[in-house]
């Protein structure tokens, strides 16, 4: 499996059978959808899609109802190739399985909406890699990698640290990096590399266009 970084919360996974892209948004550059698969939505907030994006290929769109009903409004056409999961929903995209994981998104405010969100963890090729969206939902076991949010409105370096830690991932790849400057990225690379290093896990934020390749 290769992952490769887009813009934001966006990656594409490329594995024997299918190429998956999750959440391009309106911080990741068009094109990202070029060669798509299937197209894995988090949640319905626009850094994580957009009708722009989604209009630009024909492949089919798996996401959750909150998602799919927005999709609906803002381009009917669009919402003809969605598929609605739910959180403990399996099935197969391409030959390659996708297991729906979480309901929630972090809370932004208490004074805010609690809107819906579901992760996804994605098996080919002998490799478990989770996007969890905008959410620190923890799995029954460890996957290979973790991609994990590293700056947004509802997270501060403690619990991405510890989110991290305890997801224990042997490799965590950063996203939701757009929010945060080269510099203030620094310092979060800084300690995320400080904290899980010990623990013989690796740290990694893979710059826009490259790529990380897994297993065989």
């Amino acid at each position: 499996m290769r992952i490769i970084k887009h813009g934001h919360a966006c990656v594409t996974l490329a594995t024997a059978t299918a190429t998956i892209v999750i959440d391009p948004g309106v911080f990741t550059a068009p094109g990202a959808l070029d060669g798509a698969d299937a197209v894995l939505i988090t949640h319905e907030h626009p850094d994580h899609w957009t009708a722009e994006q989604l209009g630009a290929s024909d492949a089919p769109i798996f996401t959750i109802q909150a998602v799919a009903d927005q999709i609906r409004a803002a381009d009917p056409a669009i919402a003809e190739r969605v598929a609605v999961v739910g959180p403990g929903d399996r099935f197969e995209a391409f030959g390659t399985a996708v297991t729906v994981i979480g309901q929630k998104h972090a809370v932004i405010h208490p004074e805010l909406p609690h809107f819906d969100n579901s992760g996804y963890l994605v098996e080919a090729d002998g490799v478990s890699v989770f996007h969890p969206g905008d959410a620190l939902t923890t799995l029954p076991a460890a996957p290979d990698v973790l991609l994990l949010p590293v700056s947004a409105p509802w997270l501060k370096i403690s619990e991405c640290i510890d989110y991290a830690r305890e997801v224990a991932a042997p490799t965590s790849v950063a996203i939701h990096d757009a929010v945060y400057s080269e510099a203030g990225l620094g310092i979060v690379d800084g300690h995320l590399a400080r904290f899980l290093e010990p623990r013989e896990a690796t740290y990694r934020r893979l710059k826009v266009g490259d790529e990380l390749t897994l297993g065989g």
